[in-house]
């Protein structure tokens, strides 16, 4: 159930992420000078935008692959208690 569950969510997020419009994250600075790089013809703008986006994806990909290696490597597989039959007292 929860492999379903975790393939679902993943799932989700690629759909999420394959159909987000373009996206135009930029500081102020870098905006006015895309702004007029692109008015007097210079093509660099769409250059820029690439980078800031790249820069924003990279740490959240990363934490992302430590997370999932973090689950693969720790969860608990079919442990199995060796406990006695014998009742307990708790006085």
């Amino acid at each position: 159930m929860m492999k379903k569950n975790a393939l679902f969510i993943l799932f989700l997020i690629t759909l999420a992420v394959l159909i987000s419009p373009e996206v135009n994250a930029q500081c102020a600075m870098c905006t006015i000078n895309a702004e007029q790089g692109v008015k007097n013809g210079n093509t660099q703008a769409a250059g820029l935008n690439t980078g800031v986006i790249y820069l924003l994806v990279i740490p959240y990909l990363l934490a992302t692959i430590v997370g999932i290696i973090w689950y693969k490597k720790y969860r608990k597989k079919n442990v199995e208690l060796n406990m006695k039959s014998e009742p307990l007292n708790l006085n």
